[in-house]
């Protein structure tokens, strides 16, 4: 089952694709955001593309826990993406996945602005990975 992960920003949108088997993250890459519906029709466009099964998105909670007002923009995004996709859409708690994507850039000698440019679809693959190693852990999507 091929996924998609998705790390959301209000500039940018990182993309990262498993393998077909769903074990492995790739980063893939960068979405300008265009406004919501043009967003939208970019990734189902992707999805179909690249045969994606199921989605997740990242959820920016805050370190205490709190659900603030980019968690609640990160989850309706998440339901739109579903009904325009007809795709089971999730969401994961992304706490540190931008600050450990821009440490394991910088650690493989990724500098300057083209750290900048890799930094989201890296993060989207924390996401993607963190995902699929829970999956494989309860045996079954959710």
């Amino acid at each position: 089952m091929r996924i998609l992960g998705l790390d959301l920003g209000t500039k940018r949108i990182g993309v990262a694709l498993s393998d077909a088997g769903g074990e492995f993250a790739f980063p893939n890459s960068t979405l300008e955001r265009k406004g919501l519906e043009r967003d939208l029709a970019a990734l189902c466009e992707l999805c179909r593309e690249r045969e994606v099964e199921r989605v997740v998105v990242g959820l920016p909670i805050h370190m205490d826990g709190r659900v603030g007002p980019e968690a609640k923009a990160a989850q309706t995004f998440a339901g739109r993406l579903a009904e325009a996709a007809g795709l089971p859409v999730d969401t994961l708690d992304e706490r540190w996945t931008t600050r450990e994507a821009n440490r394991s850039l910088r650690d493989a000698g990724v500098r300057g602005k083209k750290r900048k440019q890799h930094v989201d679809a890296v993060a989207a693959a924390i996401i993607l990975r963190t995902y699929l190693q829970r999956l494989a852990g309860a045996g079954d999507p959710p």
